[in-house]
């Protein structure tokens, strides 16, 4: 018999499957339960970004775009990225992906050599450690912490950086606590790394939802602009999860490996996904707004619940995650997020998943309506109760 195990990468083999699937296929077997787990925005595609779709089908563009995406969508992303955030890139240093997550892989595989560092920021979202060890790097952890309202501070940075680092993640606003960096903290950030060949990789999906304050992106600071590679997408500013559509801008010699890697293992990004962003880019201002508002009232809903409840948890400013701390109940995050699915039919995410530095936390993703959030809250009254007794 075939002995599978010894034929498999042993990258591959050993990772751990993503700490996030476990409690949604728990949630598949139940009726009436309400998931406040998934990183997903409630919204439906606005109609006009979907109505451009379903015209480029009818007019048949139903071919493959080139491998850098139609010229006509990274025209569009540079317009936009200069109109929303003060970002200039030629339409040249940008292409388009299948989804941010395509980008990432993209800039990591495209970076890195065996052995090459990639400092990360932890808790943050759950791809780029596989990722790195996927592409023969070695993942290196930095833990922020609640104090700092998990912002990467310079001193940590610098104790992370050896010889062999080639490459930093910046995950902000960030999935799954809701923090961000402001321009003072980037500034500190790129003192550190002046002097160094160390890359910056940006996720800004989460650009958009901010609460109070304007995104700042490494990009606005000039010591940072020709280090870093900047992903961005769709899913979550304009409700486009299922289009899989994203974009990465950077220096054009890495933009040029990162292509080549795209056009052998992807070719290009979905023709009609395309051809709706070209719309959502245009046109989608007033869509973003709307649902940024609607956002931030249900994040003051749930602050207020939380600590209500006796919860302590730090206002996030970004994306629309809480990551409230549940330690002193005798629980693992696990534990309690498993009991609290099982007793009150209520999915949230325990914070390990998220690299570490989670333990004791827990993200709950607001991007649901607000009476679920109402009626989530009231379960998780009723569960914190019977853990106190």
């Amino acid at each position: 018999m075939m002995d599978y195990e010894k034929l498999m990468s042993e990258n591959v083999r050993t990772l751990q499957p993503s700490g996030i699937r476990k409690f949604f296929d728990i949630l598949d077997t139940m009726k009436d339960a309400i998931s406040l787990g998934i990183g997903e925005p409630d919204f439906v595609t606005p109609w006009h970004i979907r109505e451009a779709g379903v015209y480029s089908l009818e007019q048949g563009f139903t071919k493959y775009t080139s491998n850098a995406g139609l010229i006509r969508l990274r025209g569009a992303v540079s317009d936009y990225l200069k109109r929303r955030f003060d970002i200039d890139y030629d339409p040249a240093r940008v292409f388009i992906t299948v989804g941010g997550s395509e980008a990432i892989d993209l800039c990591i595989r495209a970076m890195l050599n065996p052995g090459d560092e990639v400092i990360i920021p932890v808790p943050s979202f759950v791809c780029y450690g596989p990722l790195v060890t996927m592409a023969n790097g070695v993942p290196v952890y930095v833990e922020t912490k609640a104090e700092n309202e998990f912002r990467l501070t310079a001193q940590e940075l610098r104790s992370a950086i050896t010889p062999r680092t080639k490459l930093l993640v910046l995950p902000y606003p960030n999935n799954p606590t809701g923090a961000i960096m402001e321009r003072g903290d980037l500034e500190a950030i790129a003192e550190v790394l002046r002097g160094t060949d160390i890359m910056v990789l940006s996720d800004e999906i989460y650009a958009e939802l901010t609460y109070g304050q304007t995104h700042v992106s490494p990009c606005n600071i000039p010591e940072l602009y020709e280090r870093t590679l900047l992903v961005n997408g769709f899913s979550k500013a304009y409700a486009m999860t299922g289009w899989r559509l994203g974009y990465v801008c950077g220096p054009a010699p890495i933009m040029k490996q990162m292509l080549k890697i795209h056009q052998y293992g992807i070719m290009s990004a979905p023709t009609t996904s395309q051809y709706a962003a070209i719309e959502a880019l245009r046109n989608g201002d007033g869509d973003i707004e709307t649902m940024r508002d609607s956002y931030d009232k249900r994040r003051k809903l749930m602050l207020k619940g939380l600590r209500d409840l006796g919860l302590q948890c730090f206002e996030p400013r970004g994306a629309f995650y809480m990551f409230p701390k549940i330690g002193g109940y005798g629980l693992t995050s696990d534990q309690f997020c498993t009991r609290f699915l099982q007793e009150e039919k209520v999915a949230i995410i325990p914070g390990t998943a998220f690299g570490p530095g989670g333990e004791g936390y827990t993200r709950i993703c607001y991007a649901s309506s607000v009476e679920n959030i109402e009626t989530a809250l009231e379960r998780l009254g009723d569960f914190l109760g019977r853990l106190r007794n």
